[in-house]
């Protein structure tokens, strides 16, 4: 199914939606715009890294609601789950990265980690994509990516613990 490009009109009129929902227009890139979400993450993740842990879980909270406010809102202007829209993104990479050392190695492996889950959609996470439709049905296959990608960062980090890694460059 080809999707429609992104009404400018609708950016125009003032809809903040479309705005926050393409990640301030990021997710306008005409290649990978879900890649160039999850980049635009990585330095909202580092301001984010040096809160504490109930701090950057609370903030994740209020950008998983905000999130799916605007991603309903966009998804009906643009369709549903336009490739546009990335603060789906945003959020995935947010929940992936939640309570990792602050090392740049945990920093690409959250990032691959969750870019793999998000493409690959394992069960049951290509089943919510197709059968939520709106806010939810854009948000929750991403938070379940992030959730999924969490896991396996965290089992690298109780391994690399475990086994006395030492990471490159500190």
């Amino acid at each position: 199914m080809k999707r429609e490009p992104i009404c400018t009109r609708c950016v125009a009129k003032g809809r903040w939606a479309v705005f926050l929902a393409t990640g301030f227009g990021v997710g306008t890139v005409p290649v990978a715009p879900g890649t160039v979400g999850t980049l635009l993450a990585v330095p909202i993740y580092l301001l984010l890294s040096t809160a504490n842990l109930l701090l950057y879980l609370e903030i994740l909270v209020v950008l998983l609601v905000v999130g799916l406010v605007v991603c309903h809102t966009a998804s009906a202007i643009l369709g549903d789950d336009h490739p546009a829209i990335v603060w789906d993104e945003i959020v995935g990479f947010l929940i992936t990265m939640a309570a990792a050392p602050a090392h740049w190695v945990w920093l690409v492996a959250g990032f691959l980690l969750f870019r793999l889950f998000d493409i690959w959609k394992p069960f049951p996470i290509r089943q919510v994509q197709d059968r939520l439709h709106g806010g939810p049905g854009t948000m929750f296959d991403d938070v379940l990516a992030g959730v999924y990608a969490w896991l396996c960062l965290q089992g690298l980090i109780l391994l690399s613990v475990r086994f006395d890694w030492t990471l490159p460059g500190g």
